[in-house]
């Protein structure tokens, strides 16, 4: 698909949710229908916005596309500079389709400050959509900055019984790890215009820039623990379960869906690529904690006796494969990466859903307060099987391909990381399996779970669940689809980050 030149595609993008937030504010106190339809209505046609990314990228290009630039603050060299390659492509329609499904299924589960929760949800989509567009470190940095303000709201207003403790833990991890960013961006900034006698924040620019081994280690760690703290790896994870539990459901389908992506995308755009040499001292390292990660995540997640907790403990581990496949930095291992990163914005936000769906309902999330609910919900039990086969891995299914490759790459890097990784995959057929058991199987003994007959999903939750079935299975069946269009990108990035340490050892 071939779209004028100059055509602002990604600036609408980005900025067709916060016109959709400002026009939300501005209605009048009206039913929640009314201003949830009108906070959906800007959620999909930014959903195919994002498609007409997709229909016209070239696959077999490595280069930015869809570039827009133009200076914004000349005195310091920030640009307003956008743009797309095959690392970021496919986390713009990530992030506007499950913005949209959430904005959807909040019609049912918000009934208390309509206008300022659907117009958060529609700047905090604004904000996800810069951070994967930007390509300027100071316009990623404003991005990055203003998609924590939404959620903050959104935790301490909509969410559970402790919400202002999970608010405030989630701040500060987030803005201790931000603080450590800026620094490194001024950092390398300085040393650029030392360099070259001129001013930039361009990504392109600053991959240009030498900069000496001792050096690149301090940087390399102020971003690493910046962006560790959003994935997040083992140990800065601990915000991330109170978040996760005491979010409201669309909080969280966002949260695991996206946010979290913006830590794995930090390190595969800014990271790794600006010190590769520092990338290759400390990968092992960070190789070791992602794989802590995959096993304690699980096991953890199997101690739980909340479902939603358990979900969100799932995530470390499945953020831990991810992390293992960057740090293999082979293509194997990234585009394993880029694939579970998708499956799990997937999956993981269908399974929020799902806990959402079924709190509706019963109020509860405990596992021992459900029984038997195949009998009384099979519509729900059905999907939930499905969501939950796709979590774990099982082949043909979305989960199973990234994993697949991750512990591909890393068999290639260290032989010792797939053993270790692997039984990661079989524990998470030990949590997830026996949850779902006890859940939807055996007799209904309590008289709550029996007065949920005729209380199945309804067409509204049908419909928010469908796209993710059928993206899951894609996925699953036809991977290519997604890899291929990363595939330039990917061998570009990881051929410019080993020729640069080759040279410099």
């Amino acid at each position: 698909m071939n779209l004028p030149a100059g055509f602002p595609l990604l600036s609408l993008i980005i900025f067709v949710p916060l016109v959709g937030a400002v026009v939300v504010a501005l209605l009048p106190r009206a039913s929640s229908a009314r201003v949830g339809q009108v906070a959906f209505a800007f959620a999909a046609l930014d959903f195919l916005l994002s498609l007409l990314v997709v229909a016209g990228f070239n696959p077999m290009s490595p280069a930015l596309q869809f570039v827009e630039q133009s200076e914004w603050i000349r005195q310091f060299g920030v640009q307003y500079f956008l743009g797309l390659d095959g690392i970021s492509l496919w986390l713009i329609p990530l992030t506007s389709l499950l913005s949209m499904l959430a904005i959807l299924f909040s019609w049912g589960s918000i009934s208390t400050r309509i206008k300022e929760y659907y117009a958060l949800m529609l700047l905090l989509s604004t904000a996800m959509l810069g951070v994967f567009s930007a390509m300027d470190l100071f316009l990623f940095f404003v991005f990055w900055e203003a998609s924590l303000i939404p959620m903050y709201f959104l935790i301490g207003m909509w969410g559970g019984r402790n919400r202002i403790y999970a608010t405030i833990k989630f701040v500060l991890y987030t803005m201790a790890g931000s603080a450590l960013m800026l620094v490194a961006f001024i950092a390398i900034f300085l040393l650029f215009a030392q360099s070259n006698g001129r001013l930039s924040f361009s990504v392109q620019d600053l991959l240009t820039l030498q900069v000496p081994p001792q050096t690149q280690v301090l940087l390399f760690l102020a971003f690493a623990v910046a962006f560790a703290i959003k994935v997040p790896l083992f140990p800065f994870h601990t915000w991330l379960p109170d978040a996760h539990v005491q979010a409201p459901t669309a909080g969280s389908v966002i949260l695991a869906g996206v946010l979290l992506k913006m830590g794995t995308y930090g390190f595969m755009r800014f990271a790794i690529p600006l010190f590769p040499q520092a990338a290759h001292q400390i990968g092992p390292i960070i190789a070791g904690l992602a794989i802590v990660g995959i096993l304690y995540g699980a096991w953890v997640a199997y101690a739980q006796r909340d479902i939603k907790s358990l979900v969100a403990y799932s995530s470390v581990s499945h953020l831990g494969f991810v992390m293992l496949g960057l740090f293999a930095l082979n293509p194997q291992g990234w585009s394993g990466g880029l694939v579970v990163m998708l499956s799990h914005g997937f999956s993981t936000g269908a399974l929020f859903l799902l806990v959402g769906m079924i709190y509706d309902r019963r109020h509860t999330r405990l596992i021992a307060d459900f029984d038997g609910l195949w009998k009384v919900m099979p519509v729900f039990a059905a999907f939930f099987m499905f969501v939950m086969f796709a979590s774990i891995g099982l082949p043909g299914l979305s989960g199973f391909i990234g994993e697949f490759l991750v512990l591909l790459g890393a068999a290639r890097a260290v032989w010792v990381w797939a053993v270790l990784g692997t039984f990661g995959v079989v524990l998470a057929a030990v949590y997830m399996l026996p949850m779902y058991g006890r859940v939807f199987f055996g007799p209904v003994t309590k008289p709550e779970n029996l007065a949920l007959k005729g209380h199945d999903l309804n067409r509204r939750e049908v419909a928010v669940l469908v796209p993710l079935v059928i993206l899951i299975l894609v996925m699953g069946l036809a991977p290519n689809l997604f890899l291929r269009p990363a595939q330039p990108a990917i061998e570009q990035t990881l051929s410019r980050v080993n020729a640069v340490t080759t040279a410099m050892r």
